[in-house]
C-alpha cells in the first residue's frame, strides 16, 4: 500500500528529498504523498525512507491503497521505465 502523510506533519522538509520516486510534495497545508508514484520504497530500500526520517512519525500506510509488496515491485519497474 502507499504511504500518506497526516495532518500531524510539521513541513520540516526532510521527507521530499529522501522519496527516491519524488512521489512526495508540498501540498496546501502539508507534505502529501502521490499513491500512484509511491512503492514504499520497494525496489530502492528495505523501509520507506520518508517514515525512517520523519522526526514525528506522521507517515502510516494509506489503508485506501493496497498493494503487494509483487505491486509494489511492478509500479517500481513501471516508474523505472518511464
Amino acid at each position: 500500500m502507499a504511504l500518506m502523510i497526516t495532518d500531524e506533519c510539521i513541513n520540516c522538509d526532510v521527507c521530499e528529498p529522501e522519496c527516491p520516486n519524488n512521489a512526495i510534495s508540498q501540498g496546501d497545508e502539508i507534505y502529501v504523498i502521490d499513491p500512484n508514484k509511491c512503492t514504499e520504497c520497494v525496489g530502492h530500500f528495505d523501509k520507506p525512507q520518508c517514515q525512517e526520517v520523519c522526526p514525528v512519525d506522521c507517515i502510516p500506510f494509506n489503508p485506501d491503497y493496497v498493494e503487494t509488496k509483487d505491486g509494489l515491485m511492478q509500479k517500481f519497474l513501471k516508474l523505472s521505465a518511464a
